[in-house]
């Protein structure tokens, strides 16, 4: 009896095997990148009655018309434009803006594009946010001439501020701003999956391009560091796992004195507020009086 050798399956059918592998991790990829630069809207409502707000609305070069409050001071000490975090709106900063408004300081806080009540169809990570972030601080010099001008930036935020830079401002507050993209993803992707990250966060970032137009060195907010022109105090969690303590620190090292750095003990990427609400109070006013009182 013949015994007949196994045949080889045909080019194609292994070729479509090695596609439906690639596939497997690329189709979820492709749904979580879309879910994270989509547009995150939401009525903000009336200024808060505490505070002497009102509705401001900016054009800015992102194409987006940025909605946002002003809020005076009685004795202006200077005015700090705030900037949150990515899926976040101006509610965010609230408790921020009544801690630096009873200090003294006016404040200018906005949506960054394609969140809140400003337009825009998707987030892009800082690359159109840095526009909205300039058009911020354009407003505070316009409606407060000569008098100091600081920002806050938290996360996207911070991020915004330093592709933005150098805005020419006199001090400058970032809160767990992510050095890279691609450290950015690698380590929320590891934070989900670990081990088995690599190739899905290398998928996620080959999709900037088709979802934003964008690639990864346009969106590496370290490389503005050394140019941004005024003191900046670099704050992140000492448990955070998508903006590392090793990756701020790798921030606040590639300043320009004067800078600060602070870890918060015990924090993750969260509201740093939150986390350590009197000591952040203490930090954050004492850079701003050490470094805006003088102008």
């Amino acid at each position: 009896m013949a015994i007949s050798k196994p045949q080889k399956p045909p080019l194609y059918r292994v070729l479509a095997a090695v596609g439906a592998l690639l596939l497997v991790p690329t189709i979820p990829s492709w749904l979580i990148a879309a879910r994270l630069i989509a547009a995150n809207p939401r009525q903000i409502g009336e200024p808060p009655a505490d505070l002497p707000a009102t509705a401001i609305a900016l054009a800015s070069k992102s194409g987006s018309s940025i909605a946002g409050w002003h809020i005076q001071a009685a004795e202006t000490r200077g005015v700090i434009v705030l900037l949150h975090p990515i899926r976040g709106s101006r509610l965010t900063m609230l408790r921020r803006a009544r801690t630096l408004h009873a200090a003294g300081y006016a404040i200018v806080m906005i949506d960054l594009q394609a969140h809140g009540e400003s337009s825009g169809a998707k987030i892009t990570l800082g690359h159109l946010e840095k526009h909205d972030a300039r058009a911020a601080v354009a407003y505070a010099r316009a409606q407060h001439p000569g008098e100091p001008i600081a920002v806050l930036g938290v996360s996207l935020g911070g991020a915004a501020a330093l592709l933005a830079s150098p805005l020419e401002v006199d001090a400058l507050v970032l809160e767990s701003v992510f050095p890279s993209i691609e450290q950015a993803v690698h380590n929320r992707v590891a934070s989900r999956l670990g081990w088995a990250s690599a190739l899905p966060a290398e998928i996620l970032l080959l999709l900037l391009q088709p979802h934003l137009g964008l690639t990864p060195p346009q969106l590496r907010p370290i490389a503005a560091m050394d140019g941004i022109g005024c003191p900046v105090f670099v704050l992140s969690g000492s448990a955070d796992t998508h903006t590392t303590p090793a990756e701020a620190k790798q921030m606040f090292d590639a300043a320009q004195a004067p800078a600060e750095f602070w870890l918060v003990e015990g924090a993750a990427h969260e509201d740093l507020f939150d986390a350590a609400p009197a000591e952040y109070r203490k930090r954050v006013l004492a850079f701003f009086e050490r470094h805006m009182a003088a102008q």
